[in-house]
């Protein structure tokens, strides 16, 4: 049976502005990402937690 509770925290920070770029000026997700969160599970969750969310902030802070 799968438990209601994820392993993997949500990356807010509670700054929740969506740039003109598409990705929220906290924590570097785009509102989809945001709204699917709940949903994904903890592989899905890690991934965008170690790869996508570290990439995209580095690429915004250039």
């Amino acid at each position: 049976m799968d438990s209601p509770f994820r392993a993997v925290l949500s990356p807010c920070i509670g700054v929740c502005t969506i740039a003109e770029d598409g990705y929220c000026d906290g924590c570097h997700r785009t509102t989809a990402e945001i709204s699917r969160w709940i949903q994904m599970g903890d592989d899905e969750r890690l991934r965008l937690m170690e790869d996508v969310l570290p990439e995209r902030e580095a690429r915004r802070s250039r």
